[in-house]
């Protein structure tokens, strides 16, 4: 596992991402002679960060769940403009072992607001060409409330609180460092 990519689970530190979750039809998900509505199906928390270019449906396909009706997503992905600059990539940094930390607070948070099954947080590290997502946060639920809520919130909730620092690259070879005016530490200037 590289220094830039951390998986996790709420219920198993060890967790590796599977690169597709179990179909529902495998049997090795539907033991022999109980109804899918009988199977327990623990709920998950799936925390990446990545130098990766992320995938929508990868992170969708790791939230669903036969009980669920519903499955919500936020993509943040890089604009080419700000404030009339031509900006032509955005670049990452975090401080991994807290933003990870966070984004583990933040899950439990939605888990003790909305009756949510998965959550899966991506976020992208070092540079995000223009159109190219650097955040896909994606959760399931039986009904689309609570998912639609829980997504929103964890947006929101991880740009104020979450260790992840913004940088704009513009066309002609300047750049600025952003903040995130809802960062809790941040100052008015």
């Amino acid at each position: 596992m590289s220094s830039l990519e951390i998986s996790s689970s709420c219920f198993n530190q060890e967790m590796k991402l599977p690169l597709s979750p179990p179909l529902v039809e495998d049997s090795a998900f539907e033991p022999p002679g109980k109804d899918i509505s009988e199977v327990e199906e623990k709920s998950k928390d799936i925390i990446k960060f990545t130098s990766e270019q992320l995938s929508v449906d990868e992170v969708s396909q790791l939230v669903i769940s036969p009980i669920c009706g519903a499955i919500s997503l936020f993509v943040g992905t890089t604009r080419n403009n700000f404030e009339g600059k031509k900006v032509i990539s955005l670049e990452y940094e975090a401080y991994l072992p807290m933003a990870e930390n966070e984004v583990r607070k933040i899950c439990s948070d939605i888990r003790q607001k909305w009756p949510v099954k998965h959550i899966a947080v991506f976020h992208r590290l070092g540079l995000v060409p223009v159109s190219e997502a650097s955040i896909i946060i994606a959760v399931s639920s039986a009904h689309r409330t609570a998912s639609l809520e829980a997504v929103s919130y964890a947006i929101d909730t991880l740009k104020a609180k979450v260790p992840i620092w913004k940088k704009e690259m513009y066309e002609e070879s300047s750049s600025s460092w952003k903040r995130n005016k809802e960062c809790f530490w941040a100052t008015d200037d």
